[in-house]
């Protein structure tokens, strides 16, 4: 009788999600409604559906799923022949079942045999084959069968298989998991990758000697942090390999922080002419984003290097490639130059010698258990073996069946072949712990491991740690993953006498890299920046891109603020000023007015000059008290005038001298102190000569208050009056100094001063002096009004002059004092300003009340005589005439010049 085998039907495929987590009797119950009970006969329509497999015998059977041949083109299941993906992989489980069953120590008196398929590199083909291994856990009914003869039929009961090795692609090892999983039959897979296969809920009789491509993705993203990357774009062929893989990178890099993606790129299945130059184009829109992460498979790897080529960007694009890329020549041959710098990753692998001396002894007639070998044969020697009914072909030579792999052809170990290896040991080392544990001290498989039990099965493979073909450990986590341990490589070009890829760093679940051995396009030894923005530089705090915290704008902290912290600057107090890298702030320098500042050198030089002048005026006429002239112009006042004007002269010293409360007491004392002495006393004067002359015009009675003394008097109150308001002021606020940091603060903070000052607003120096402009006002008033008295009576006109002058000098001075606000100098402008009016006021005075009589008794002595005695009587009688002068002069008549032999 044939054999039988199911076809597979969509019911199958449902079962997953319709009887997950169903009891035994309901599944089994389930799949005989199915089946039907029927043992299918197999037509010869069919037979290319159900391929040769491998069958070696052993007390326990292993599954084994291996992609002999490539993925058919035009809807056929199988193309040509892989030979190191399918048969080295494939050979490398004989290998190490024949090293197993050899071994003393492991499995003793069992023998491990196997049942090994073909997945021609697609899932749903995979799925069909598969059913093989499951075909012994249906139930099936044969009452209905008869044979020709009546006799009840000879089935053959199918071998059972307890644990099934692979398979190689991710897509495969996800369709085959999901009916594994149904009937418990462990899967230990030795080159799918995908993330999705660490899920234990729904994968959860699936385990892997290689680690997932997450780990793969937390390594690349390692790589990206050590080399100071914080922004790349990521490039992905489409399919589950490099969507899972750049999907896996993008989360870890979420979770961590501190990686930004630019753009997330995908390669499509059929890229269209065109589609990599686009891509390209894509990835230079953030052209800042180098660092490029590239889950991509050989062919697309090629086809991105040759566009980057294209475009001239050579060096320019930084590729971190998965172990798709590996340490392949074949992606980058001709393309080098683009090329170098890469980093890839792969999988920490060794070489097995033990497997070399294996698959090199291996010939047609010594490896006959391999169904597919001949097929490889042909391949691998490029030659044709003479089949009967099989015409030659005339085009390729004939195999001789003497040649030797690796002598005859290349050959160079596929790099999964460990990972296979440590697969079939680990579900070997399973078998043994489990052995020990339920048959102790019984040879061969005891009754309690028949039929073998899936899930206490799965406990075991889990629970495994030995050391594999490589010498590492082999081990799982709770989802059955491998650890991940991955050689870092480099391809470089430039000073190297072996070019190509250097290992430059490890990852096992922790990066160690080596930074000092990379080098990057032209052999340039500096890591290459992949940043979205450069960091601020001190003194900058950085404005956020919204959405993408990778992304600033670096803003200068300006004015008086400083950098607080990454994000802020704030106003440094008022007393302080930004350093000049404005990360903190430093104290505003504070200043005075110097005395040897041109403000203060030229007030000091007029002052001294004027107090040398008083001191002479004061010395000569103490000298000459008693003289005529000194007596005429009233001694008393005149001495009382000069103080004044001395102490105007004082004060450019107490403004220019360093402030201090006895200094700001004397300044708000004497600052209007001296005027009001100098215009009370000439306001006295001017008074005196006005009410004698307005008297005289009227009567022949002298006014009250014209003695020396009443003089006096009259001056002393009008000054107390100044001087009562200064110890108001004291008493209301008594004198201090302040440091002003207002008035010289430019919008350069660099040129911000404090300045030392007193606590007299211009407001106050202003009040200050408001009296003594009073006066001064009033004693103009009087000048003109007393202006048509005869000269030789009195000092009315000198003191009009002066107080013209005066006015001119203190109009001047207002403007010059407001308007210096806003200048920086605005403290020395306005204490000159104010010293020199001040000084010129006194000047003015001192130069036309008293410099001319100085004269006359220094130089002209013989005009300081006694003049006729002026009696009251003259004074009116001179009044008169001027009035009447003055009326004629009016009228328009004569003048008549009045009578000067008084």
């Amino acid at each position: 009788m044939t054999s039988s085998v199911l076809a597979v039907s969509p019911p199958l495929l449902l079962l997953h999600h319709h009887h997950h987590g169903v009891h035994w009797p309901r599944l089994l119950l389930s799949l005989w409604l199915w089946i039907g009970g029927q043992v299918v006969q197999v037509s010869p329509s069919h037979q290319h559906f159900h391929p040769h497999s491998i069958k070696i015998p052993g007390d326990i059977t292993l599954g084994g799923l291996f992609p002999i041949h490539a993925r058919g083109p035009h809807g056929l299941p199988c193309g040509e022949l892989k030979k190191e993906k399918g048969i080295h992989r494939m050979e490398a489980m004989l290998y190490a079942l024949d090293q197993i069953n050899s071994d003393a120590e492991l499995l003793p008196n069992i023998t491990l045999g196997a049942r090994i398929l073909d997945t021609c590199s697609r899932d749903t083909y995979a799925l069909e084959q598969s059913l093989t291994f499951v075909q012994a856990l249906i139930q099936k009914d044969t009452s209905d069968i008869r044979c020709s003869n009546g006799e009840p039929p000879l089935i053959r009961k199918p071998e059972r298989v307890v644990g099934v090795i692979g398979a190689s692609a991710s897509s495969v090892s996800i369709m085959v998991a999901n009916i594994l999983r149904l009937f418990e039959i462990p899967q230990v897979s030795y080159a799918s990758t995908a993330p999705e296969l660490s899920d234990n809920n729904r994968y959860d009789f699936f385990s892997r000697v290689v680690p997932p491509d997450s780990y793969q993705a937390q390594a690349m993203l390692d790589i990206v942090r050590a080399l100071g990357w914080n922004y790349v774009s990521t490039l992905a062929s489409e399919g589950n390999y490099g969507e899972s893989g750049v999907e896996a990178f993008m989360q870890i890099s979420r979770e961590a922080g501190g990686v930004c993606i630019a753009q997330s790129v995908k390669i499509p299945r059929e890229p269209t002419a065109g589609e990599f130059d686009k891509i390209i184009r894509r990835l230079m829109e953030t052209s800042n984003a180098r660092g490029v992460i590239i889950f991509a498979n050989e062919d697309d790897i090629k086809r991105v290097l040759e566009a980057a080529k294209r475009a001239n960007l050579t060096g320019h694009f930084l590729f971190v490639g998965s172990d798709s890329w590996g340490a392949k020549s074949s992606p980058i041959t001709e393309l080098e130059d683009v090329a170098e710098g890469a980093v890839t990753i792969l999988p920490k692998r060794t070489s097995i010698d033990g497997f070399d001396q294996y698959f090199v002894s291996r010939s047609l007639e010594n490896n006959r258990r391999n169904i597919w070998f001949a097929e490889f044969w042909e391949d691998d020697f490029r030659c044709k073996l003479t089949r009967p009914g099989i015409k030659p072909d005339p085009d390729k030579k004939k195999c001789t069946g003497d040649e030797r792999i690796g002598r005859d052809s290349t050959y160079e170990q596929e790099g999964k072949v460990q990972f296979v290896i440590d697969a079939v040991y680990a579900v070997a080392h399973a078998l043994h712990n489990m052995h020990q544990d339920l048959c102790p001290g019984i040879p061969g498989v005891c009754s309690s491991m028949d039929p073998l039990e899936g899930r206490s099965l799965l406990d075991y493979i889990r629970a495994v740690h030995f050391n594999g073909s490589a010498g590492t450990s082999v081990l799982f986590n709770e989802n059955g993953d491998a650890p991940g341990r991955y050689d870092i490589f480099q391809f470089q070009m430039t000073n190297h006498s072996h070019p190509g890829y250097h290992v430059i760093g490890q990852w096992t679940n922790n990066l160690r890299l080596n930074l000092e051995e990379m080098q990057w396009s032209g052999g340039d030894r500096s890591v290459p920046d992949s940043i979205c923005s450069f960091p601020c530089k001190p003194g900058e705090r950085k404005k956020m891109v919204k959405g993408v915290p990778c992304c600033w704008h670096c803003e200068l902290c300006d004015g008086y603020q400083y950098q607080v912290d990454e994000f802020n600057c704030e106003t440094c107090p008022s007393d302080m000023r930004p350093a000049p890298n404005r990360t903190t702030c430093r104290p505003t320098p504070i200043i005075k007015l110097e005395w040897n500042s041109p403000w203060a050198l030229v007030p000091a030089s007029l002052a001294m000059l004027g107090i040398l002048a008083t001191s002479a005026v004061v010395v000569t006429f103490i000298r000459f008290n008693d003289t005529p002239i000194v007596r005429a112009s009233g001694r008393e006042l005149s001495y009382v005038l000069l103080t004044g004007i001395f102490l105007i002269y004082l004060i450019t010293f107490l403004m220019i001298a360093e402030p201090g409360v006895v200094v700001c007491a004397f300044r708000r004392l004497l600052l209007g102190l001296g005027m009001a002495i100098t215009y009370s006393a000439m306001l006295t004067k001017t008074n005196r000569i006005y009410r004698i002359f307005e008297q005289g015009k009227r009567s022949v009675t002298p006014p009250k208050f014209i003695s020396p003394t009443s003089q006096l008097a009259i001056t002393f109150i009008l000054i107390s009056v100044q001087v009562l308001g200064v110890f108001v002021w004291f008493a209301v606020v008594p004198p201090h100094t302040i440091i002003d940091y207002e008035e010289q603060r430019p919008p350069n903070p660099d040129f911000a001063r404090g300045i030392l000052k007193c606590d007299m607003s211009d407001l106050s120096i202003i009040c200050c002096l408001s009296y003594s402009i009073v006066l001064m006002v009033t004693c103009t008033v009087y000048a003109v009004k007393s202006r048509g008295v005869p000269e030789t009576f009195n000092e009315a006109k000198p003191i009009g002059f002066t107080m013209y002058t005066t006015c001119i000098v203190w109009l001047a001075f207002v403007p010059i004092f407001f308007g210096t606000a806003q200048s920086t100098e605005k403290m020395f402008i306005q204490t000159a300003t104010l010293t020199v009016s001040m000084s010129l006021s006194a000047s003015v005075s001192l130069g036309m009340l008293y410099l001319p009589k100085v004269y006359i008794i220094v130089f002209h002595p013989e005009q300081n005589v006694q003049k006729r005695k002026r009696s009251f009587k003259a004074v009116v009688q001179a009044a008169r005439l001027s009035q009447k002068s003055l009326n004629e002069k009016q009228n328009g008549e004569t003048k008549i010049e009045p009578d000067r032999t008084q």
